[in-house]
């Protein structure tokens, strides 16, 4: 090959690079996916819709084309929301929401004050004090437990199970770690969850200001575009990953950096590669909607289908690819095997990533409702680094990126490799 070619290719490869790892516009769409305007991509402040407005926006000016002349599916879900702040005092110490406390994701509206009664760990290998510990007044009190000691509720009879379960007008379970999420029914009990380093153990009472809001109708929307293939058109790769986080929680905001921006950045990223590059087959994204309130928009999806599903040569979902100092996790690896092992030929021959690891079946991201009609469909994350995860340290400033390259790099040779 003559020097002005070999000139020529190297310049294309550095080109196409350029195009396909711009790390400086996944920051700031990461950035912009965390901005306090999205308000955390919940259901308090419509900060879903916010996203998905912006989303959609960032596709038509990558040139996605739509299906049914929209990027939008909507469709409804119940869901129990807290838009005013939340409050809990122990005695003249002020708890913070976020950092020291969150609450139950189901819980109802209650507010006032009451005694602490404390679980005495001892009743569950010791009669006596088991009998000692039952004989109080549970009723208008705040129970505190310790987390762990949850599964052993179910040594308990019929009739101390009531007393803990309706006779307390509270429940406060102490935690190592916070760990939020988002519920679509409201429950009967108040609970909250504090940490063990911020609670004061010598406190008797407890002040409590929580409102909820449950809203029976919320109308969200998947997003969804494509790349037109250039040879096999009616065949489909898809990328997925959920756009949605756990929002704004009475004054606390869950922004979701690692679960999910890092995961719609990487489909921004797939896109602007794809638009310059089109493959031979249709590139198809689909952002989903209501991921953390248990699958809901990708379970609708695969329930009304914009394409026959049948299309679908492979799916990629995408949730939680901000780090990889210790590599990635496929799941359904281990269903597919010889696409499996395609991913660790591939990473094996540029030593992309520090391992490739196969997982099975799981029912833990939006991949799961398409492997259940069928589908070949992945579900790729990456592993170590920060351990952030639907708390309010998920940040953008402390999500380092480790493999994000990498793991780019992976997909798009895979995709070649079709």
């Amino acid at each position: 090959m003559c020097r002005k070619s070999i000139l020529l290719v190297s310049l294309f490869v550095i080109l196409q690079n350029s195009l396909a790892q711009d790390i400086t516009r996944v920051k700031s769409n990461l950035m912009t996916l965390c901005s306090p305007k999205f308000n955390g991509r919940g259901y308090v402040g419509k900060g879903d819709s916010i996203a998905a407005q912006w989303i959609a926006q960032e596709w038509q000016k990558i040139g996605l084309k739509t299906f049914n002349n929209s990027y939008f599916q909507p469709f409804n879900l119940s869901v129990n929301t807290f838009p005013q702040p939340i409050q809990i005092s122990l005695g003249k110490k002020k708890l913070k929401i976020g950092e020291d406390f969150i609450v139950g994701s189901g819980s109802p509206s209650v507010f006032g004050k009451a005694s602490i009664i404390y679980l005495d760990t001892l009743i569950f290998d010791n009669p006596e004090r088991k009998s000692a510990f039952f004989k109080q007044d549970f009723r208008k009190k705040a129970f505190v437990y310790p987390a762990k000691y949850e599964k052993q509720f179910s040594k308990l009879n019929s009739q101390e199970t009531q007393k803990i379960l309706h006779e307390t007008i509270l429940w406060v379970s102490l935690h190592d770690k916070l760990t939020a999420s988002v519920s679509t029914n409201q429950d009967e009990k108040a609970e909250v969850m504090a940490l063990r380093s911020s609670w004061d153990y010598k406190a008797k009472k407890i002040s409590y200001n929580i409102r909820a809001k449950f809203i029976e109708k919320y109308q969200t929307q998947n997003i969804i575009g494509y790349i037109q293939g250039t040879s096999k058109s009616d065949s489909m790769v898809v990328f997925t990953g959920h756009y949605d986080h756990l929002g704004n929680m009475g004054g606390a905001c869950f922004i979701g950096a690692n679960d999910n921006a890092s995961g719609i950045s990487m489909l921004m990223e797939l896109a602007h590669y794809y638009a310059q590059n089109p493959p031979a087959y249709t590139v198809v994204f689909m952002a989903f909607a209501a991921e953390e309130a248990g699958l809901i928009g990708s379970k609708f999806y695969t329930e009304n289908p914009v394409f026959d599903l049948k299309k679908i040569k492979v799916l990629i979902n995408l949730d939680l690819v901000g780090t990889g100092d210790e590599g990635i996790t496929i799941v359904n690896g281990a269903v597919f095997e010889k696409d499996f092992q395609k991913f660790v030929e591939l990473n094996d021959a540029k030593k992309l990533l520090p391992k490739v690891v196969k997982r099975g079946k799981a029912a833990n991201s939006d991949h799961y409702f398409f492997s259940e009609k069928g589908v070949k469909a992945f579900f790729i994350y990456t592993m170590g680094g920060i351990k952030a995860y639907h708390d309010v340290y998920d940040k953008p400033e402390t999500l380092p990126l480790t493999k994000y390259k990498e793991v780019f790099t992976l997909l798009t040779d895979y995709v070649k490799s079709l």
